[in-house]
C-alpha cells in the first residue's frame, strides 16, 4: 500500500483557511441549493484495512484499540454501515443510498484479521468484504487464514468474500494475456476452495490500468476497488472505485470521522483515462468537468476547490463551464503517486475525489 497520506491531511487543513461555499441569499436560490445538495448526498464511503495488531508493518497493520474506536463510531446512528455489494448494485440499478452509507473491507487475508478483528466485528455485527489472495492462502504461508478459516468467514453472512488476484504483484502494466491467466487462476481456485468465485475484485496495490479493467469485466466482476481515497459518486466507474485505507499511521479518529463522512466531488470527463502512465503520458495531463451540482460563484469559480498531489507541485486551472485542469511541475518518480481534489460541502462535510497513478 502506499506509504504516506500526509498530504490528505495538508488537504483537510489547507482546505479549512480557504473558506465555504458561498450561498445565495434569496430564498429560493437557497431552496434550489437545497435540493441539489440532497440529490448529491447519495453516494458512498468504502475503508479498507489489512493487517491488526502486527506493529512492526505500521503502514499496512491497525491496532486492535483504534479498530475498536473505528467500529465504536461507525454504530453511531447517523451512520449507514451496509454490504459492499449493496453499494455495488445500487450503482448499477441507479438506487437511492442511505445518507453516510459506509462498506467496511478487509484486504489480503491475513491470519492477524481472523483472530483479532472478526470477533470485534462479529459482536458489531458489521457487514465486511474480504479480499483473499488466494496463492498465499493455497500455499499456507506464514501469517494468512487457512482454506478453512476463510470457509468459516464465507459462512456468515455478514461476510462477503472477494478476489485479490492470485498473488500480491505489480499485474496492472503486464499484457492482458498474463493478466488474464492470473486472475483466471485465482478464480479457478476459488471454485475449488470454497465452491465459487467472487464478483468483487481489488486491485493490489491499488494499481489499476485500462488492460486490467477490460479483463476484469470480460471474466465477469461486478465492480473492482482501488486504494485511492474519495467518496463513491452515483456515477463512479464500477471498476476503478475508491477506497479510504487506514492503518497504525494514519488511523486517527480525526481522520476516519473526517473520510466516513465526506461526500463525493462529482466529476466527468476525467484525464487522463489510463491511471497506469507510459513515458509519454508522464507527467499527464490531469483534468475533470465538475457537475452543475455543484454551483460555481459568479466568476465560474469554485471557492474552496484544492488539489493536491503526493509528488511535487502542481498548479490548479478553472476553465469555466466546471472544467477543471491539474499540471504538473515534473514527473512522477516511479511507483505510485496519487491525486487529492477537496471541497468543502454541506453541513461541514468534505466533498473528495482521489485518484492513483501507476508508474512502472
Amino acid at each position: 500500500m502506499f506509504k504516506t497520506h500526509r498530504f490528505q491531511l495538508l488537504s483537510f487543513f489547507l482546505a479549512i483557511t480557504l473558506g465555504l461555499i458561498g450561498f445565495e441569499k434569496t430564498a429560493s436560490t437557497q431552496e434550489t441549493k437545497k435540493s441539489i445538495e440532497d440529490v448529491n448526498r447519495n453516494g458512498a464511503v468504502v475503508v479498507m484495512y489489512q493487517r491488526f495488531e502486527e506493529s512492526k508493518y505500521p503502514t499496512t497493520s491497525t491496532a486492535l484499540s483504534i479498530f475498536a474506536d473505528h467500529i465504536q463510531e461507525l454504530q453511531n446512528k447517523q451512520y449507514n454501515v451496509i454490504p459492499l455489494l449493496d453499494v455495488v448494485d445500487a450503482l448499477k440499478n441507479n438506487s437511492p443510498l442511505p445518507d453516510r452509507a459506509v462498506s467496511i473491507t478487509i484486504d489480503d487475508a491475513y491470519l492477524s484479521f481472523y483472530e483479532t478483528a472478526w470477533p470485534a466485528l462479529q459482536k458489531a455485527n458489521l457487514p465486511i468484504t474480504v479480499f483473499v489472495t488466494t496463492s498465499a492462502v493455497d500455499q499456507n504461508r506464514v501469517g494468512y487464514m487457512t482454506w478453512s478459516q476463510i470457509r468459516e468467514l464465507a459462512s456468515d453472512p455478514l461476510v462477503t468474500i472477494g478476489n485479490h488476484a492470485s498473488e500480491l504483484r505489480h499485474i496492472a502494466h503486464l499484457s492482458q494475456q498474463e493478466q488474464k491467466q492470473i486472475i483466471d487462476q485465482s478464480n479457478q481456485t476459488f471454485r475449488r476452495a470454497l465452491g465459487k468465485q467472487p464478483n468483487l475484485f481489488a486491485y493490489p496495490y491499488g494499481e489499476i490500468s485500462n488492460d486490467l479493467q477490460n479483463v476484469l469485466r470480460a471474466a465477469g466482476f461486478k465492480a473492482a476497488f482501488g486504494q485511492h481515497s474519495g467518496a463513491i459518486d452515483p456515477n463512479s466507474n464500477l471498476m476503478a472505485l475508491p477506497r479510504y485505507p487506514f492503518n497504525d499511521r494514519f488511523g486517527t479518529m480525526e481522520r476516519f470521522k473526517l473520510a466516513i463522512n465526506s461526500l463525493p466531488l462529482p466529476v466527468s470527463a476525467v484525464l487522463p483515462e489510463d491511471l497506469t502512465l507510459s513515458e509519454a503520458t508522464n507527467p499527464p495531463l490531469i483534468g475533470f468537468t465538475i457537475g452543475s451540482q455543484i454551483i460555481p460563484r459568479a466568476d465560474g469559480s469554485y471557492r474552496g476547490l484544492n488539489c493536491y498531489s503526493s509528488q511535487g507541485e502542481l498548479t490548479l486551472q478553472e476553465l469555466g463551464g466546471g472544467r477543471i485542469e491539474v499540471r504538473l511541475k515534473e514527473p512522477f518518480k516511479t511507483g505510485r503517486a496519487r491525486l487529492n481534489c477537496t471541497m468543502l460541502g454541506p453541513d461541514g462535510r468534505w466533498r473528495w475525489f482521489g485518484q492513483q497513478y501507476y508508474i512502472p
